[in-house]
C-alpha cells in the first residue's frame, strides 16, 4: 500500500468513528421525542432547536463532573472497564459495508473499513467481548452490589448470545458466505428477512438483550441492584458505558440491515449512485433503531427468572430448530425430488394442526376453587 492508501485508510476510520458518536447524539435525541410522544409529552425542548443537542450537553456535562473512585476499588481494572465497554462496538461495525464505494485520486474507496472473510465470526467475537466490561466493572467496584449485579447481568449476555449466534449461524447456512459483502450480494433478489424471518425475530429479540435494552435492561435497572453493575462510575467513565451501550444498540441495528434486509440495497437513481445505498443503508437502521424504540415505550421489564426462562427454553430451541430446518431446505434439492419435499411438509404440517385441534381436549383443567 503507497501512502495515500494508507491516508485514505485512516480518514476512513476517522469518519466512520464520528458518524457513530453524531449517530448516537440523533438517537438518543429520537427515542427521547418518541417515548414523550408515547407519554403525551414535548420531550426535550431546550437545547437546541427541538431539543436535538440534548445528548452532547449530558455528554458536556458527565465531561466536567468529578469522578469519584471507590476506596476499595481495583483501579487499573476499574478504569479500564469503560473502554473494554465502548470499543468493541467500535471494532465490530468494521466489517458492516454501508454503501458501495467511490473513486477518489483515481483510487476505488470502499464504504466498508475491512471486508474479512470472516465477518460474521469476528462480529459474534466482538460482541462477546462486551461482557468482560460488565464483569471487570462489577469486580473491580470493591462492593457487593455491582458484584451481583455483573453476574446477573453476564448470565443474561452469555445466555442470549447462543441464541443471537443460532440466528447467524442459520443466515450463514442459508447464504453460504462469511464475507458480509458477499452475504449483502447474495440478496439482491430477495432480502434474507423473507426466507429468514424466523431468524430475524431470534436475532431482534437477542440483540435487544445484549445491548441491555428493555424489557431486557435488567443489567442496569433502578430497581434491580442499585442499578447493576455501574453503580460505582460517575462523570466521563460512566458516560463511557452510556455510549458503549447506544453505539452497541446502533451496530446490532447495523448488522440485522446486513444480514437480513438486504444491507445497502435499494432502488435509486442514476445519478450520484455511491450517495443513494448509504441513504437507504441509514434509513434501515434507523427503521431497527425505531423498532427498538417502540419496544421500549410499550413492554414491561421482564422478571429476572422468566427473562432466563425464556432464553434457555424458549429461544435457544426454537433458534437450534430452525438451525436444522435450514440445513434441510439447503440441502434437501440436492438429495431429494421436488414431489417428495412437498409432501413432507405437507404431511408435517397436517400433524401440527392436527395437534393443535386435539391438544386442547387431553389438557388438564385448572381446579375450581372452593368457596366457602
Amino acid at each position: 500500500m503507497y501512502w495515500l492508501d494508507w491516508i485514505l485508510l485512516v480518514v476512513r476510520v476517522v469518519v466512520v468513528f464520528f458518524a457513530l458518536l453524531i449517530a448516537v447524539l440523533l438517537y438518543v435525541w429520537m427515542e427521547r421525542k418518541v417515548i414523550a410522544d408515547f407519554q403525551t409529552r414535548k420531550g426535550p425542548m431546550r437545547a437546541g432547536p427541538r431539543g436535538i443537542l440534548v445528548t452532547l450537553a449530558d455528554g458536556i456535562k458527565l465531561f466536567f463532573k468529578e469522578g469519584i473512585t471507590p476506596t476499595n476499588a481495583d483501579r487499573p481494572v476499574y478504569i479500564i472497564a469503560p473502554v473494554i465497554a465502548m470499543m468493541p462496538a467500535f471494532l465490530a461495525f468494521a466489517v458492516i459495508p454501508f454503501g458501495t464505494s467511490v473513486t477518489l485520486f483515481g483510487r476505488t474507496v470502499p464504504f466498508q473499513l475491512a471486508d474479512l472473510s470472516i465477518g460474521i465470526l469476528w462480529v459474534l467475537a466482538m460482541t462477546s467481548i462486551g461482557v468482560y466490561a460488565v464483569v471487570l466493572a462489577g469486580w473491580s467496584s470493591g462492593s457487593n452490589y455491582p458484584l451481583l449485579g455483573s453476574i446477573r447481568s453476564t448470565a443474561q449476555m452469555i445466555s442470549y448470545e447462543v441464541g443471537m449466534g443460532l440466528a447467524l449461524i442459520a443466515v450463514l447456512l442459508y447464504s453460504g458466505h462469511l464475507r458480509m459483502s458477499e452475504i449483502v450480494a447474495a440478496q439482491d433478489k430477495v432480502w434474507n428477512v423473507i426466507p429468514q424471518f424466523p431468524a430475524f425475530v431470534v436475532y431482534l429479540i437477542c440483540g435487544l438483550a445484549e445491548t441491555n435494552r428493555p424489557p431486557f435492561d435488567l443489567a442496569e435497572a433502578e430497581t434491580e441492584l442499585v442499578a447493576g453493575f455501574h453503580t460505582e462510575y460517575s462523570g466521563i467513565k460512566f458516560a463511557m458505558f452510556y455510549l458503549g451501550e447506544y453505539v452497541n444498540t446502533v451496530t446490532v441495528a447495523a448488522i440485522a440491515v446486513t444480514l437480513f434486509l438486504g444491507g445497502w440495497r435499494g432502488p435509486h437513481p442514476s445519478f450520484l449512485p455511491w450517495l443513494w445505498p448509504l441513504l437507504w443503508f441509514l434509513f434501515k437502521v434507523t427503521a431497527v433503531v425505531y423498532v427498538y424504540i417502540l419496544v421500549r415505550g410499550t413492554l414491561p421489564r421482564m422478571r429476572y427468572d422468566r427473562l432466563m426462562d425464556f432464553g434457555w427454553k424458549r429461544l435457544i430451541p426454537f433458534g437450534l430448530l430452525w438451525v436444522l430446518v435450514t440445513g434441510f431446505v439447503v440441502v434437501a434439492p440436492d438429495e431429494f425430488s421436488r414431489k417428495s419435499i412437498f409432501t413432507a411438509a405437507a404431511v408435517v404440517f397436517g400433524v401440527l394442526v392436527l395437534a393443535m385441534l386435539i391438544g386442547p381436549l387431553f389438557a388438564s383443567k385448572p381446579r375450581e376453587e372452593v368457596t366457602s
